[in-house]
């Protein structure tokens, strides 16, 4: 009898260990469904009645060039940069551009290969102002042997 007692404890001990633990659970899933569907119920820092009020004094200028560079691109200031930027930043960041250097023959190559596997779409008259901006501002570079030093004052090394 005594031994009967002692496991009817025991299972009633593994019950509620159950209970417990679904219960626990059923609680964290029901927090991870409210956090999936609002994740603002549980993590937000700002009053709900706070806005944000954007005026034309704050509001960046998408098109302001300094000292020759298109501030939100980071493209040269020249003639068909806004065909540059509307043809080829849809797809792509300008950086991919500027980090580019190709020649004009490379540069209507890249756009063919783009029309045939990217779905480049025909860019018409407008190419060829595009490939003069391209191969104008993101040529190859020159490369070569630094000039010659000049006006330089030789000294002989003594031995010590």
């Amino acid at each position: 009898m005594k031994n009967q007692g002692n496991l009817e404890n025991s299972f009633k001990q593994i019950r509620h260990l159950t209970v417990f633990i679904v219960c626990v659970f059923l609680a964290l899933a029901s927090i991870l469904i409210l956090i999936l569907i609002d994740p603002n119920l549980f993590f937000t820092t700002k009053n709900k009645n706070e806005y944000t009020v954007i005026s034309k004094d704050n509001e960046p200028n998408l098109d302001k060039i300094e000292n020759g560079i298109h501030i939100s691109t980071g493209l040269v200031d020249d003639e068909g940069l806004m065909l540059v930027i509307n043809n080829c930043t849809n797809c792509h960041s300008a950086k991919l551009v500027t980090q580019n250097r190709m020649s004009k023959e490379r540069w209507i190559a890249t756009i063919r290969w783009m029309q045939k596997t990217q779905n480049l779409w025909d860019l018409g008259e407008k190419e060829a102002t595009i490939v003069n901006y391209l191969a104008t501002n993101y040529a190859p570079l020159k490369k070569g042997r630094r000039k010659n030093l000049t006006d330089i004052k030789w000294y002989t090394l003594e031995n010590q």
